[in-house]
């Protein structure tokens, strides 16, 4: 659940963005997994969702590198994208819940980005780097890349 005000609108980076109503302090915290608000997968329970549901679901989603769940966030956090000069990110000692905090002063009307690769399993799908019809979670380099 984003806990900071923000707007989505076209991405220099990617389709749309999500990007800050107002200026953001570093550490400021700006998600947090919500039970009852976000969604929290196995992946057992995401495989057995219809097709369509697992597709929607995938596009929207990240894969936990800590257990696999496929989380899916019940707003626009789903727009925040993928940059290796991330803004985002995990504080210094992460505690339960999840939480993700801004890394740096972010300005008004700023775009948020993370790194995917700190955190989603799915990111080489998400990146392009493996093919449509990969498995979730499948490596750069496995079955499924692009050639």
């Amino acid at each position: 659940m984003m806990l900071i005000r923000t707007r989505g609108a076209p991405s220099t980076i990617h389709g749309m963005g999500l990007f800050t109503v107002e200026a953001v302090a570093r550490g400021t915290p700006v998600w947090r997994f919500e039970p009852g608000f976000d969604h929290d997968f196995s992946p057992e329970q995401f495989a057995a969702l219809p097709p369509l549901a697992r597709e929607h679901t995938r596009w929207f989603c990240f894969v936990s590198k800590a257990d696999g769940h496929v989380i899916l966030s019940g707003d626009h956090a789903c727009f925040i994208n993928h940059s290796p000069t991330n803004n985002t990110g995990a504080p210094p000692n992460p505690q339960p819940p999840v939480t993700t905090v801004a890394l740096r002063d972010l300005a008004a009307g700023e775009e948020i980005t993370c790194d995917y690769w700190s955190y989603d399993a799915d990111t080489p799908w998400k990146l392009g780097l493996v093919t449509r019809d990969a498995p979730l979670g499948a490596k750069s380099g496995a079955g499924g890349t692009k050639a």
